[in-house]
């Protein structure tokens, strides 16, 4: 018997194990994957730590998590400041004064603000029908049809007039020549990837890999007390209520016999003509030296069930969806349900951990 079966070798399902197993718990850990750490799994190739679910940059305001995770590995200082392509034109990114600057040829704030307010007034947009309409009434043309539309299109795979509103009840503006992506105090990545983090979390502690729970489910659950399921809430429930949707992501991965691809970690291409929304240059995660580089083109691909479900699709429809299996979910008393998956919500990784410490603190 174990006090604990967590399905899920994620980072959530990391975290609630390591906290278990100091509270003197016994953990068994199942993973359906070859690999522990879930998304944030880190590969070696051509000695380059190659984040093989997409890219994953720590960052966090709560000085609690970022102690924290750093008892499991020590960070780099590495700042996300991403870079965006469109056509022939190269912008900064978050929207700041460098991009209006290369945009619009204006230096100071009050130049950027009276451009980007004229724009806005000449639209005579009161009550935004959908996504393209609030975009617009909050940036102004320029800005959305250069670096929103093309790249936002083929995140969701349809027309930004087909998207309701609220998928963006804001754009940041930053008036300052800031290229720093995040806000939060805290940033970085860790020195040698994200697995020796799960690993660190998981010392001591059973887990068995290509591992599905489904197949031998009531085996399984009459081995613990308690069961921690970080996997789809709908297929907990055999999809009783019908597939809740999520956006995936395909990746095409190069080595290439070059010490600089691209001179940065992250590029953006908001053209709707290139099918990749963003090409990932790992080693530049770790300011990396070594003579070839590893590169990933990001497809965004409608997800089919079988597929790796990356981004909740939390429109309405999927939002009355997933209340319906909230539900079900609290009355399983055996049961807590927890991570991206299992609370049907886009996490980032600090608020992954803070929902594990949480959940942790209150059933240990």
């Amino acid at each position: 018997m174990y006090d604990y079966l967590i399905v899920g070798a994620g980072l959530y399902g990391a975290v609630f194990a390591h906290e278990a197993k100091k509270r003197g718990k016994r953990c068994l850990v199942l993973e359906k994957r070859s690999h522990i750490a879930g998304n944030i799994y880190c590969e070696n190739v051509e000695g380059i730590q190659v984040h093989r679910y997409g890219a994953h940059i720590f960052h966090t305001s709560n000085k609690r998590i970022w102690d924290y995770v750093n008892k499991f590995a020590e960070f780099n200082n590495y700042i996300n400041s991403p870079v965006a392509v469109y056509k022939d034109e190269l912008y900064n990114l978050p929207f700041n004064m460098n991009t209006f600057s290369r945009m619009w040829g204006v230096r100071t704030p009050a130049e950027a603000k009276e451009k980007i307010a004229a724009q806005i007034a000449s639209l005579n947009i009161t009550e935004p029908r959908n996504l393209e309409e609030q975009a617009l009434s909050l940036v102004g043309r320029d800005v959305y049809e250069k670096l929103i539309k093309g790249y936002t299109e083929k995140q969701w795979g349809r027309p930004c007039t087909e998207l309701p509103a609220f998928i963006i009840r804001r754009l940041p503006l930053r008036f300052v020549y800031d290229n720093n992506y995040f806000n939060d105090r805290y940033q970085g990545i860790p020195i040698g990837g994200y697995t020796r983090i799960v690993e660190n979390m998981l010392e001591g502690i059973e887990v068995r890999l290509d591992t599905d729970y489904f197949a031998h489910r009531e085996e399984w659950n009459a081995q613990a007390e308690k069961i921690v399921f970080t996997g789809m809430v709908d297929e907990y429930f055999d999809f009783c209520y019908g597939s809740l949707q999520y956006r995936t992501v395909r990746f095409e991965e190069e080595v290439l016999d070059c010490e600089n691809y691209q001179g940065n970690a992250v590029v953006n291409y908001t053209e709707r003509e290139v099918p990749y929304t963003r090409i990932i240059e790992h080693k530049h995660f770790e300011f990396g030296k070594q003579p070839k580089t590893v590169i990933s083109r990001e497809y965004s691909t409608e997800w089919q069930l079988g597929m790796e479900p990356y981004y909740p699709v939390n429109d309405a429809k999927n939002t009355e969806l997933f209340s319906k299996y909230k539900k079900l979910a609290e009355q399983e008393k055996k049961v807590v349900f927890g991570g991206r998956l299992g609370d049907y919500k886009y996490y980032d990784m600090d608020k992954v951990i803070e929902a594990a410490l949480n959940t942790a603190e209150a059933e240990l």
